[in-house]
């Protein structure tokens, strides 16, 4: 844990009140693009605080803007909103008071960080130039980043350049992870319909089935990365889901796979659209089958910036210490859609450990909760970064 005078007094002193402000977000979570309630109350908060407020990017979006001082200079920093569609069984005093709806990605408390240093920034901080602070809506899957730079967010607000942050359990809680360029995978989703000929169980020999086939499929998909991909590369082809037929003793004329691909390298990612095609075609016409493919080209791999992945790594030694780093941190298999403004501007996303003892959970868990001992260290660091930046 990162020692108490790393921290900034006024966040210290103002930490209740954004505590409260986090688990209120957490007991009312919700989903992609209906952040309605969350983008309010981010909004009446920074207005208070002397933000400009533009609303409506990206559907749910808020951009707090601030500018002290004369300078030219712009940074970006973003925190994300949404919830996701999973029950929570935590038995939390502000456990989600919506069922099937819970912040099991912290997303609350990345909202509550950004809003802490907020406040900071406007009262306590002297820096020269401009803060847009980006609050962003529909990050689980739905491209919430993408649909706000489609809506101009970088036209309307320029930045020089862009930060954000995700927790992670498993690590020492307040502890930053910092990598230059590949850190997180890139996120494609393949539905597979395969269609054969349905029959009675007690005549295969007069059907097609949809289910052999299917499964034949799943096993020839294996040798895609451990044949086609170069092995110093890094490349995923995960069947989450198959579904097909309702009876024992019927064969089923059709069956649904649902994948997750994943890589590092834009040429690797390519390389397994294409394959992933051809082999699936070949396999069902092998068995007499056809199967259509929906291929959905989602999350690109975050690359960071070196050069800003140096300077944001230096503010955190500054500040907070050369033991505040997670050493060797290695790349993430998971993905984010930061890095969809990573692709537009120069910047960095990191990681800030969450906790790693026993009774922990991963994201995307029903038991899982947000650390609060890591939200004044993450708000104390945004306030460092910023002012470094902004100098």
């Amino acid at each position: 844990m990162t020692t108490d005078s790393a921290l900034l007094p006024d966040i210290v002193d103002n930490l209740p009140e954004m505590l409260a402000l986090r688990h209120r977000i957490h007991a009312h979570p919700e989903l992609a693009y209906e952040e309605f309630a969350t983008s309010d109350l981010v909004t009446e908060k920074l207005r208070a605080w002397g933000y400009a407020i533009h609303r409506g990017l990206g559907g749910t979006g808020v951009v707090a803007t601030l500018t002290k001082g004369h300078g030219s200079k712009a940074i970006g920093v973003r925190a994300d909103m949404d919830a996701l569609p999973i029950h929570e069984t935590t038995g939390l005093s502000y456990a989600s008071t919506v069922g099937g709806k819970m912040h099991a990605c912290g997303h609350d408390g990345h909202t509550a960080t950004l809003l802490a240093a907020a406040r900071h920034l406007a009262h306590q901080s002297d820096f020269d130039g401009t803060v847009h602070l980006i609050f962003q809506p529909a990050e689980e899957g739905q491209a919430g980043a993408r649909k706000m730079i489609e809506d101009g967010l970088f036209e309307k607000f320029p930045c020089d350049a862009v930060f954000a942050y995700h927790n992670m359990p498993g690590f020492p809680a307040g502890k930053f992870g910092f990598l230059a360029g590949n850190f997180m995978a890139s996120s494609d989703t393949v539905i597979i319909t395969v269609k054969g000929r349905g029959g009675h169980g007690s005549a295969p020999h007069m059907s097609i089935d949809a289910v052999v086939v299917a499964s034949y499929i799943v096993i020839a998909l294996q040798s895609i990365v451990s044949r086609n991909v170069d092995p110093r590369q890094m490349a995923v082809i995960s069947v989450g889901a198959i579904h097909a037929g309702n009876a024992p003793n019927v064969i089923a004329d059709t069956a649904e796979m649902r994948l997750t691909v994943r890589a590092y390298s834009p040429e690797v990612r390519a390389q397994l659209r294409e394959r992933i095609t051809a082999l699936v075609q070949a396999q069902a016409q092998t068995l007499g089958a056809s199967a259509e493919i929906d291929y959905q080209w989602r999350y690109p791999a975050l690359q960071n910036d070196p050069a800003m992945t140096a300077f944001a790594r230096q503010v955190a030694i500054d500040h907070f210490g050369e033991a505040s780093l997670i050493p060797d941190m290695e790349p993430l298999t998971g993905s984010e859609d930061f890095s969809f403004m990573l692709e537009e501007k120069p910047g960095c996303y990191f990681t800030i450990g969450n906790g790693d003892g026993e009774g922990g959970c991963m994201v995307h868990n029903p038991g899982y909760d947000f650390n609060d001992a890591i939200l004044p260290i993450g708000a104390s660091y945004w306030v460092r970064l910023v002012e470094r930046f902004l100098a």
